[in-house]
């Protein structure tokens, strides 16, 4: 899937959105949320984090409830975090003249995926993301599934058709990893990478 969105080469401080849905991946997102709150160049990170996201979070990282969750997930409140509630249609990002510069949705549930290619935008993340689209702002679907049926390379083709970039969790090997959180840190830098904000410290593949 090819990214239809130029990346600013030059970027001042930066608004991102943070969508988590209900795919398997949420270390994922607390690894982007941590690199986030790390930058300068990023001032305000605008999170959503869905009721299936909760339930993952309980699963993968033994963190329960959404009071407190950034906490939980940092191990220290940010001010650079505001939460928002999944069904809260009325909140900032809803609407196209609040300017985000980028939305990333980590991981991303072929649901998710599905009302996003659709245009159903029947809560909070789908209308994000439908604004994104409508805006030609970069929409990140991190997508987190294994096969893929016919329905699902579809709803990436519609996604990607509609101006979504398709960047599939998918770990990286070839800088060798020895543990888990290397091969999260590396995903997330590539992300982070993408819509112009390079990690310090990021692996760069140099050939031999």
């Amino acid at each position: 899937m090819n990214d239809n969105h130029p990346v600013p080469e030059s970027p001042q401080t930066r608004t991102i959105t943070l969508a988590v849905t209900g795919a398997s991946g949420s270390i994922y997102a607390a690894e982007f949320l941590r690199a986030a709150v790390q930058d300068d160049r990023i001032a305000k990170i605008n999170l959503v984090v869905s009721e299936n996201a909760l339930r993952v979070l309980a699963e993968e990282l033994h963190i329960s409830g959404r009071n407190d969750l950034v906490e939980k997930l940092l191990g220290a409140p940010s001010p650079k975090i505001k939460q928002h509630a999944e069904t809260d249609i009325g909140a900032n990002i809803a609407s196209g003249s609040y300017p985000t510069d980028a939305m990333i949705v980590l991981p991303c549930s072929m649901g998710t995926l599905a009302a996003i290619a659709n245009g159903l935008a029947a809560n909070l993340i789908q209308r994000a993301a439908d604004v994104c689209l409508k805006e030609n702002r970069p929409l990140i679907l991190c997508i987190r599934e294994t096969p893929f049926n016919r329905i699902h390379l579809r709803n990436m083709q519609l996604a990607s058709d509609a101006g979504a970039t398709i960047f599939p969790a998918i770990p990286t090997l070839y800088n060798h990893p020895q543990t888990t959180e290397d091969m999260t840190r590396n995903f997330v830098h590539r992300v982070l990478a993408h819509i112009g904000l390079p990690q310090p410290g990021a692996y760069q593949w140099q050939p031999d």
